[in-house]
């Protein structure tokens, strides 16, 4: 084998070992995720770039790339806690990755009653921080008010509502077993479990893992990461490495 063939071999093998390594710390481990909406706003921007830990709640078909029909259920499985976010494949097509913050469990009853959330007929303590706020939904801004809201196991975290609170009554949602209840925390701006033909109650299979840290943050409305004479508008450093909430 000349040296040329042996080159080339070595190189293609060191590819496949680097893929193999790659898909095995993504399926077991970590999976990087992308921001692409505003309807996590205030805690998660578009631009956001973070770490989903796989192994929190255990593995299913959906740990893996194109969802493979390895095996059946879920493995290894640990619940999920009220307040988690949750990366999940949207039950529609089993396909699109969601992001969003669980609020119901399994049995639960979720209600909204003049804008205001009842679970299992309490209502969710709800405390106004910020009067005016401005909030992206899609290219629209939003007026909207800030909120610190508090669920029963103690989690606390920031949600922004319409000042015109447009989603303000629904029928009681009854979350079936192992099925998951997600909420947007960009109430407003949002589509989630409250929107039953598009997205609904989440199977537990369905659960991808839960975001843990984001890495890299950029604003792509101030212009490319490539263009690096703009990265002091363009880079969100305050944001790299931070815990999500």
């Amino acid at each position: 084998m000349n040296l040329n063939k042996k080159y080339i071999k070595e190189n293609i093998k060191t590819i496949i070992y680097a893929l193999l390594i790659a898909i095995f710390i993504r399926s077991f481990f970590f999976q990087p995720f992308y921001i692409p909406s505003s309807s996590m706003e205030p805690n998660l921007l578009v631009g956001d770039r973070l770490f989903v830990t796989k192994y929190t709640y255990g593995y299913s078909k959906h740990s893996f790339p194109f969802s493979p029909n390895l095996f059946n259920g879920r493995i290894i499985f640990n619940k999920p806690e009220r307040g988690d976010v949750v990366v999940f494949k949207t039950p529609t097509d089993n396909r699109t990755d969601y992001i969003k913050r669980l609020i119901g469990l399994p049995g639960d009853t979720i209600q909204f009653i003049n804008g205001e959330i009842y679970l299992n007929d309490n209502q969710i303590l709800k405390t106004k921080i910020n009067t005016s706020n401005k909030i992206y939904c899609g290219n629209m801004i939003l007026e909207t008010r800030t909120y610190e809201e508090k669920l029963p196991n103690g989690v606390i975290y920031r949600t922004v509502y319409h000042k015109n609170n447009s989603f303000q009554n629904s029928d009681k949602f009854k979350v079936p077993e192992n099925h998951y209840f997600f909420l947007g925390d960009n109430r407003d701006c949002s589509k989630d479990s409250r929107y039953l033909g598009s997205v609904g109650y989440v199977n537990k299979d369905n659960l991808v893992g839960k975001a843990r840290i984001i890495f890299f943050s950029s604003d792509y409305r101030e212009g490319s990461i490539f263009m690096f004479w703009k990265w002091k508008k363009t880079l969100r450093l305050n944001r790299f490495l931070k815990i999500i909430k």
